[in-house]
């Protein structure tokens, strides 16, 4: 992935935590999903007060691009931190990253981790779930 776009992704992500709704963790995530055909989505996370209806920056992107049709995806960005201070990367927690498993092929998607555009580093899902379960396993 081109280093232009990787920045342009790092900036949307980022631009999210301004709409991130935190009032019990103050641990603002933004996410920039990229589909295959090159059309950009976002999302933030979104707390409760009774912690489990709460959503994920990167299922937010997910929900909101799968419920406009998308099916086909090739990267996202991450970026979080208390109060919204970028100091270490905020990796996808296993659920997120479950339903990375369900639309995206876990040795091409890329996981774009980032405190600022030049301190970044780029996994495949399959690194950060090693062994997943998904739709192939049903097949």
């Amino acid at each position: 992935m081109d280093r232009e776009l990787v920045q342009k992704m790092i900036n949307l992500a980022t631009e999210q935590l301004k709409y991130s709704y935190t009032p019990y963790s103050h641990f603002k995530v933004g996410a920039a999903l990229l589909t295959k055909e090159g059309k950009l989505y976002t999302g933030c996370n979104i707390e409760n007060a009774a912690y489990t209806p709460t959503n994920c920056a990167e299922r937010t992107a997910f929900f909101k691009a799968v419920s406009e049709g998308e099916r086909e995806f090739q990267a996202i960005c991450v970026v979080g931190g208390k109060d919204g201070v970028l100091t270490e990367y905020a990796a996808p927690c296993g659920v997120c990253r479950q339903v990375m498993m369900e639309f995206c092929n876990p040795e091409t998607f890329q996981i774009i981790l980032a405190t600022s555009e030049e301190q970044y580093e780029i996994f495949t899902l399959k690194e950060l779930l090693p062994l997943g379960f998904g739709p192939d396993n049903l097949a």
